[in-house]
């Protein structure tokens, strides 16, 4: 089986500011503020949603298919992709525009200030769903606006099932626009905070966009998650980190795992909890693409959080 995997592909450059930025920021003057931290601490890593949701996909054995526009600037991360063995025969490069970039700079308090550019992400309608490829399962992960509805209508024109996974990209439609996805899906997710803007935006229960998919998938941090699924909600716990260094990145792993349990046809308890465990792997890791294991200790470390195997 292989997933086409819809979305962002960016760099993401991050900073630490070693002190608290409410020291620095003075409330009132917030209408002319003028500010500049040092940041002795920078990294660059290899990011984005597709990207990180197919780099874990491949951890866990499968292989995923990234669908996204980049700029001139991307050997390097085509140079990762490709130590990694995750295909990039379906990017395409856009001359004339940088990949994503994220500028992200982060204080002692974990408050961050984001400063992100799309560049070739705006073009994402530019690419189409192949049909060489022989895709069972696809997802639409934060992406252009244009591109995120064009390959949703796509996936069904072709009878591929796909997850609605809209992330940070909610805000760009309204609540008939996201209804129209809910038409469209086959599964749906969201964290805690994206299904009350859904519900908000859409005027539906969660109850009731569950019944317009045949599984809705909410995240809720550390409490865990729910799998609204055949008239019933399915908790699953959350899996217990060994440390805290960096949660960035953690959805994406979530629904690398939701894509793993479907792909091979497990229940959704299963599921859920393959995709909670893979989560708290990430969070272990500084930056999104940083974190390794073998399918054998991943299989025993399910077995030690959970009390069962898969």
């Amino acid at each position: 089986m292989s997933a086409l995997i819809c979305g962002s592909m960016a760099y993401d450059t991050i900073m630490v500011f070693h002190d608290k930025f409410k020291h620095h920021i003075l409330p009132e003057k917030v209408h002319m503020l003028n500010v500049s931290f040092l940041v002795p601490v920078i990294r660059r890593e290899f990011g984005g949603c597709a990207g990180n949701i197919a780099y874990n996909l491949k951890l866990l054995g499968e292989e995923p298919n990234i669908m996204a526009t980049v700029g001139h600037d991307f050997e390097p991360y085509a140079q990762w992709l490709n130590r990694c063995q995750i295909p990039s025969k379906y990017i395409k490069t856009m001359d004339n525009d940088y990949t994503g970039q994220a500028y992200i700079t982060t204080d002692e308090d974990d408050n961050q200030i984001t400063a992100f550019h799309p560049g070739a992400m705006n073009s994402s309608h530019k690419n189409s769903i192949p049909l060489d490829a022989e895709i069972t399962i696809g997802i639409v992960s934060p992406d252009g606006k244009e591109g995120m509805q064009l390959h949703a209508k796509e996936f069904v024109e072709e009878e591929i099932p796909f997850i609605f996974d809209p992330g940070q990209g909610m805000p760009m439609f309204n609540g008939e626009e996201l209804l129209d996805f809910l038409d469209l899906a086959t599964y749906a997710t969201f964290n805690d905070y994206e299904s009350e803007l859904m519900q908000d935006r859409t005027g539906l229960s969660l109850e009731q966009v569950a019944e317009k998919v045949d599984a809705l998938i909410v995240t809720m941090g550390g409490e865990g998650s729910k799998i609204y699924t055949d008239g019933k909600c399915i908790d699953i716990p959350s899996a217990q980190a060994k440390e805290l260094a960096d949660p960035t990145g953690c959805g994406d792993a979530y629904r690398a795992g939701l894509l793993y349990g479907i792909m091979n046809e497990y229940d959704w308890e299963t599921t859920g909890r393959i995709a909670s465990l893979l989560g708290a792997i990430k969070i272990e890791h500084h930056g999104t693409q940083n974190h390794s294991f073998t399918m054998e200790s991943f299989k025993a470390r399910y077995t030690e959080t959970f009390g069962q195997s898969f």
